[in-house]
């Protein structure tokens, strides 16, 4: 079967005599496949580093060693640590079968003897660049899969208060380009969800919308995280990973928490915004992606400039435009429509039937300080469907605190209910400003996000 045109398979075939690549450039190209020569081992790795390849053709025997094959032993061994999903037929004059055993042993997925038999060496390589690009693309939807399988039933972007009027409307206006977007507001007050709306009326909505907690990964995993490794780049790393950056390619990365990185991982991060370029841990080759990027924070990132916590030139590239969502406390419009959504959803998902909220729930809900905005109200209906006894939700079924936490008696709360209420003072204080709260608590980003995560803020 022929092929032709740009995505044509692409075979780099590897060995130091002239008259072999010459003839297998003759047979290959009549059938429409991408050629491309090396002529040593050094020529074999400088190629794989620079692009991508379906499949590599490679002698055992060079120069330095025509007999054993060692060398050529020795490369293959290489090969596989720049990309293990690559398929590698190697050829030998001298072929033996503790040389073919050795290759296979090493990762080789066939071997061929000179001098060939054409029809073998077409078929060979057909095989082989069809089980190579099946096992990339399950890669890669096993990536997919394991980072976006929990993306459906993700709460809807429900606004219709005069001060989500302007957010409504730049989403709008905004969203269908490449334009790369900062999402300020507090914590839980919707910033994931206006990056799904943004993503789902671009034209980047038929490919994936990857999304980081920048802010919870540490400095050790984060370069693995967002650009990926190769095996045996450190410790663990037992097999080749693809990171967010790629599974992103065409799509859109929603980095959240981005005020939390380290300045030195922005730096990392500013190379790959500018230029759409970046390398595995471990791998020399530098991958390019296609990727728009919508960033998250709930800090004031101009002040964080200033105080030289975060990159100005970094903030440059993500705040092309700047999306503020305001908090829950500034649009109580929304909140019966709201917490009726969140009803409907959570009744369904209990298998509860619930017509509404009684007229004391609503006024309770309108009447509390919502420091955890749109999350808090989640949680707070999702408790009220599973404690609801009759068809409607009663304000102690909500188990809010009727606005009044100010007036509660630490020796009357459990250590649990102290924590948390700790926390939401200090979020409060700050204006959800988790570095400062963390200060304040004495407790580490990590360890506040944490808790933050357990009380559902």
């Amino acid at each position: 079967m022929k092929t032709s045109g740009s995505n044509a398979p692409r075979v780099l075939i590897a060995d130091d005599q002239p008259d072999v690549l010459e003839a297998l450039r003759l047979l290959l190209k009549a059938e429409g496949y991408q050629i491309e020569t090396a002529t040593s081992p050094r020529g074999l790795l400088a190629a794989l580093e620079a692009r991508d390849y379906d499949v590599v053709l490679m002698d055992l025997n060079y120069a330095r060693d025509t007999t054993s094959g060692r060398e050529g032993l020795d490369l293959l061994t290489r090969v596989q640590t720049l990309d293990s999903t690559l398929p590698v037929v190697v050829m030998t004059a001298w072929g033996t079968v503790d040389v073919a055993v050795e290759a296979m042993r090493r990762g080789a997925r066939d071997f061929v003897q000179k001098p060939w038999e054409n029809p073998r060496v077409l078929s060979i390589l057909r095989t082989q660049i069809e089980l190579g690009q099946a096992l990339r693309r399950g890669q890669r939807l096993e990536a997919e899969n394991r980072l976006l399988r929990d993306r459906d039933g993700a709460p809807a972007l429900i606004a219709e208060s005069a001060s989500m009027r302007p957010v409504l409307q730049l989403i709008e206006r905004v969203g269908p380009s490449d334009a790369n977007v900062l999402i300020t507001g507090e914590n839980g007050s919707g910033k994931g969800l206006v990056a799904q709306a943004m993503h789902a009326i671009s034209n980047r909505s038929g490919k994936p919308m990857v999304t980081v907690n920048a802010g919870g990964l540490s400095e050790g995993v984060f370069e693995s995280e967002l650009f990926g490794h190769v095996r045996g780049a450190f410790t663990d790393a037992k097999t080749d990973r693809v990171g967010r950056f790629e599974l992103a390619d065409g799509g859109t990365l929603f980095l959240d928490e981005i005020a939390n990185i380290s300045p030195n991982m922005q730096a990392k991060l500013l190379r790959v915004v500018e230029a759409g370029e970046f390398e595995r841990v471990g791998a020399s080759k530098t991958r390019k992606v296609d990727v728009r990027i919508l960033s998250a924070t709930n800090a004031d990132l101009n002040e964080e400039v200033k105080a030289g916590r975060f990159r100005q030139d970094l903030l440059f590239r993500l705040n092309t435009i700047e999306i503020r969502l305001p908090p829950v406390r500034d649009r109580r419009e929304d909140i019966p429509l709201l917490a009726l959504h969140f009803l409907r959803q959570h009744a369904q998902r209990y298998r509860k039937t619930l017509q509404g909220f009684e007229e004391s729930a609503l006024q309770a809900l309108l009447s509390h300080a919502w420091p955890g905005n749109v999350r808090e109200l989640d949680h707070a209906v999702e408790r009220a469907v599973l404690m609801a006894q009759g068809t409607q939700v009663r304000a102690t079924d909500l188990g809010l605190r009727a606005g009044a936490e100010g007036s509660l008696r630490p020796e009357d709360m459990s250590l649990e209910e102290v924590e948390c209420f700790l926390i939401k003072k200090a979020l409060a204080r700050f204006d959800g400003n988790v570095s400062l709260a963390a200060r304040t608590l004495g407790l580490s980003r990590s360890a506040l996000y944490r808790r933050l995560q357990r009380y559902g803020l």
